[in-house]
């Protein structure tokens, strides 16, 4: 499944994203100012039929709740490096017994039109997706796969890199050697894989090992890539910053 990362709060680009043929979309309230409603906007402007994981603010009870109430299909926990953390991202994202998450009435309840329908379905059928980005999560990967109720993990390279102080190197040795560890234990124990890329170059060789939830680009830097290349075809004397 290849999806690509929303910052922009406007409908019509989720819309247009969607449109465009992408799987998902990868809604992004942790580096970009999305609030809840901006994303419940992005969600409607997608569809029913490209489903949207949110990558949460942080990986609290809060962050998550609201993700799920307003009706994305699962949720990205940014920096989990630990089976403790990966636990309780699990316990929030789940209704009772599986898990404490809150009762409300939103979006995703069909405003209580389907509330009985999406409580019954919904702790197999919301995604819990965590990130592997730091260097202690790939220490700890073994421990975090094992967490009943991780449906996956996403290996952010970038800030991977940066931990091991090697910022933006996501090619350097250290750093691919960090990941193919964390491909291997999850592979291994069954667990779906997931990356982050800015080109269609960067994420080809991990299709090729078995990732299966690709995030490519971001819609900011297809915008200004494709502004730069009609300029550059215009007005190729000049230099386009």
């Amino acid at each position: 499944m290849v999806g690509t990362i929303v910052t922009l709060s406007c409908p019509e680009v989720a819309e247009v994203l969607a449109g465009a043929g992408f799987d998902w979309l990868f809604i992004d309230a942790e580096h970009s100012p999305l609030e809840a409603q901006n994303m419940q906007a992005l969600l409607q402007g997608a569809g029913p039929a490209t489903p949207c994981l949110v990558r949460l603010s942080s990986s609290g009870e809060l962050p998550i709740k609201k993700a799920l109430d307003i009706g994305a299909a699962g949720i990205i926990a940014p920096q989990i490096n630990s089976a403790e953390q990966a636990e309780a991202v699990v316990r929030f994202s789940k209704y009772s017994p599986e898990g404490t998450r809150g009762v409300g009435i939103g979006r995703a309840h069909g405003y209580g039109l389907r509330f009985e329908e999406y409580v019954a379905t919904a702790n197999g059928s919301v995604a819990v997706i965590v990130q592997a980005e730091h260097a202690d999560a790939v220490q700890h990967i073994e421990s975090i796969v094992s967490v009943p109720g991780i449906d996956g993990v996403l290996v952010g390279p970038y800030d991977l890199s940066a931990s091991f102080g090697r910022l933006g190197q996501v090619d350097h040795p250290e750093v691919t050697s960090a990941i193919d560890h964390v491909t291997r234990v999850c592979l291994e124990a069954g667990v779906r894989l997931g990356i982050f890329g800015t080109s269609s170059d960067a994420v080809r060789p991990y299709i090729e090992k078995g990732y299966t939830l690709i995030t490519v680009g971001v819609d900011t830097m297809m915008l200004g890539q494709a502004a730069k290349t009609i300029l550059s075809m215009l007005k190729p004397e000049s230099s386009v910053a």
